[in-house]
């Protein structure tokens, strides 16, 4: 029996009708596909891989503690792998569209809380997974880590026969509350015990990093919580939200992003941001929404996981608030102003420690989490217009059943008001980006993936140019 963390939980808490809070992504292979009853006995080889991935959630009674994981005594992973197939002729809008739906749809939390769909009937003999996990299970490091426990290095790999395994006995709900207040009755002890490696002779350090954050910080919040105080930002990114989504791709290659550094410096997350920020650009000029020193502001998640937190199926991310510069022409220039914004960040969150401040959260009590989860649903939120993350993939080839991986695209939920998404996740020498966004709100959102693409053809644009100066 596993305890949720503060960061799971609020995940898990997130979770509402219009709300599906998985993440997920869409594999596609070399073909043909294989047997459905083929990868059900890879994927049954495998679970004991993450053990995860036959659990159940528990909630404790009148939330007296985080919810718990316990293994599922009703595990049937033929429930979970799912198969279906294109319609003609099978290319990337009928993938999309199908990838759409599914990602719409919730997944059981009475059961694991996961599904992998086999699509058959892509174009070119190609076939597809479409995977989705929920976000209380895993982040996108996380993520990215499980693709070494599916996929093979080796195209000839033999798959691994299933186990026996046999799930521990199921904790009655007395235990699971008792377990709960004892966890409860240990915080103290907890808290002293990380009080006590702040040593006096390291407080004047302590207190010195907690300046330089304050300084690097501090000023990006305050327009944020003072509507008005700050640039203007667009309204039509946030608002209710329905019950499906749009999702669409695109795509930028490592030798773009690298010859983009080299031109004007930054980092590869600095040059992502730089060719989102020209798609919202596009995006809000289309809709007549674009207005002089407009930004729309956007989370950034940080992944706090060492390397001791590598392989482990949970959140261990903060996220930092970084205005995207539409109202910028040059695109040189907000690239600029991005890297100058992340230098910033990167500042204040190296002069304190973000994962031991994350891991304070642990020690708020349960219903607190529970009414601010669900509260970012019920309360109009104006503070932030999109999220942007960038999980880096490997950087080697991957095989399932002797078939390669030939592209990867990441999908995000949306929630708390934010009606639109962008991840990007890499592969080999691709960058893949997945955008998730609200289906009545958003029916031009093929605009700003194109955008975002015309972003990077810009700045390759501008590196030549430069390169012959």
């Amino acid at each position: 029996m596993d305890r949720m963390s503060a960061m799971d939980a609020m995940f898990f808490y997130s979770e509402a009708e219009h709300t599906p809070m998985h993440v997920g992504s869409v594999a596609v292979l070399d073909g043909p596909a294989p047997a459905y009853g083929d990868l059900v006995r890879l994927l049954a080889g495998k679970l004991d891989r993450v053990p995860r991935y036959r659990q159940v959630i528990r909630p404790v009674p009148l939330q007296l503690g985080r919810p718990v994981w316990v293994d599922d005594p009703h595990f049937q992973i033929l429930y979970h792998v799912r198969h279906t197939s294109l319609p003609q002729p099978g290319g990337p809008e009928q993938l999309r569209n199908l990838a759409g739906r599914v990602f719409a749809q919730r997944l059981d939390m009475r059961k694991p809380v996961w599904e992998v769909w086999l699509v058959e009937g892509l174009a070119d003999e190609r076939w597809a997974l479409i995977a989705k996990t929920h976000h209380c299970m895993i982040d996108g490091v996380a993520g990215t880590d499980l693709l070494a426990a599916i996929f093979d290095l080796d195209r000839d790999a033999d798959p691994p026969p299933p186990s026996a395994w046999r799930p521990a006995s199921m904790p009655s709900t007395f235990d699971i509350a008792a377990g709960s207040l004892a966890d409860r009755l240990r915080e103290p002890l907890r808290l002293a015990e990380l009080a006590s490696r702040t040593t006096l002779d390291r407080v004047p350090m302590v207190l010195a990093g907690a300046v330089v954050a304050a300084k690097e910080l501090v000023p990006q919040f305050i327009p944020t919580f003072l509507p008005g105080r700050g640039p203007p930002t667009p309204d039509s990114l946030n608002g209710s939200l329905g019950p499906n989504r749009r999702w669409v791709w695109t795509s930028a290659s490592m030798t773009e992003v690298k010859q983009i550094k080299a031109a004007f410096g930054g980092t590869v997350n600095d040059v992502i941001l730089a060719a989102t920020t020209r798609g919202y650009r596009d995006l809000l000029a289309a809709r007549g929404e674009l207005l002089p020193h407009m930004v729309v502001r956007s989370l950034v998640p940080v992944s706090t996981r060492g390397e001791s937190g590598r392989g482990v199926a949970d959140n261990q991310v903060t996220t930092v608030v970084v205005d995207l510069p539409v109202a910028e022409e040059d695109p040189v220039r907000r690239l600029g102003l991005l890297r100058e914004q992340m230098d910033r960040n990167k500042r204040g969150l190296g002069a304190i420690d973000a994962a031991a401040i994350v891991g304070l959260a642990d020690f708020a009590a349960p219903t607190l989490l529970s009414l601010g989860a669900r509260s970012m649903s019920l309360v109009p939120n104006k503070l932030t217009q999109t999220g942007t993350t960038n999980v880096p993939g490997p950087r080697v080839p991957l095989y399932l059943l002797g078939h390669q991986l030939l592209e990867l695209r990441p999908y995000v939920p949306i929630f708390a008001g934010v009606r639109v998404a962008v991840a990007v996740l890499s592969y080999l020498d691709t960058f893949g980006f997945g955008i998730t966004a609200d289906f009545d709100s958003f029916p031009d959102v093929d605009t700003l993936a194109t955008g975002i693409r015309q972003g990077f053809d810009e700045l390759v644009a501008a590196a030549d140019e430069a390169a012959q100066d």
